[in-house]
């Protein structure tokens, strides 16, 4: 009987450190699908975060460089200009990526720099604690908010995606989540059109994935996945939020 369902070659067979109810297996799996299917896994680089997924180069069979914290778009960039023919991205937490690697981000993007990033956005400080992150939900409760998050104080969450999708330089920019199979189809789909338009050349791609984190948001997994549908997905919209079709 043959094999409906397997690793992809992409994916190491590393048992991964994430805690139980983490969506950053899934996302590395489809990642992995994804290089696979496009057949770009002898040319893929990836870019690993400071954060969760610091020790992302443990899963994946192809290259990684580890950057400092935030600084993930500026190796990407580096990278990306001396080899144009390589496919590279970076993989980065909302912490890495919407705080001290705003500035980061924000002008690889507005430069059209030609790689993908993969932004996971859980709400929250993952592997430092659990503090507010520049995501956080109002009034969601975290190490430093302990008395939830209050927008008076400290604004309201920041859609890094809208922000982006706000510069005139023609970009793939979409959020998508993974908090149960129809939308893991769709975050999927967006991941496979990112390296598309990075394969041919077209633009700078911009993948966020709302994502869980059941232990610093003190849930069960599946209370997780609830929160996230009720709290942040009113507020973080899924969809395509620019083309370059839409810019060019």
């Amino acid at each position: 009987m043959g094999k409906t369902f397997q690793r992809p070659e992409a994916l190491s067979d590393a048992v991964t450190h994430y805690c139980p109810g983490c969506t950053h297996g899934i996302i590395h799996r489809l990642i992995a699908e994804v290089i696979d299917e496009l057949g770009i896994r002898g040319r893929t680089v990836g870019v690993a975060p400071v954060g969760c997924a610091v020790l992302a180069y443990n899963y994946f069979t192809f290259d990684f460089q580890e950057a400092a914290h935030g600084r993930a778009p500026a190796m990407a960039t580096g990278i990306k200009r001396v080899r144009p023919d390589l496919m590279v991205f970076t993989y980065q937490g909302d912490g890495d990526l919407a705080s001290i690697g705003m500035g980061e981000i924000v002008h690889a993007a507005n430069r059209g720099e030609k790689f993908t990033t993969i932004f996971v956005n859980n709400a929250v400080y993952g592997m430092t604690g659990g503090q507010m992150a520049p995501t956080t939900m109002p009034n969601q409760r975290t190490t430093t908010s302990p008395f939830g998050r209050r927008v008076d104080e400290v604004g309201m969450p920041i859609k890094v995606a809208e922000l982006l999708a706000a510069l005139q330089t023609p970009g793939y920019i979409v959020r998508q989540t993974v908090i149960s199979p129809k939308y893991i189809k769709r975050a999927k789909r967006a991941i496979k059109q990112a390296f598309t338009y990075q394969k041919e050349g077209r633009c700078y791609s911009f993948v966020e994935v709302v994502s869980t984190c059941p232990t610093n948001w003190g849930m069960t997994p599946m209370e997780a996945i609830q929160w996230t549908q009720d709290t942040m997905l009113p507020y973080y919209e899924l969809g395509e939020l620019k083309t370059p079709e839409t810019t060019d």
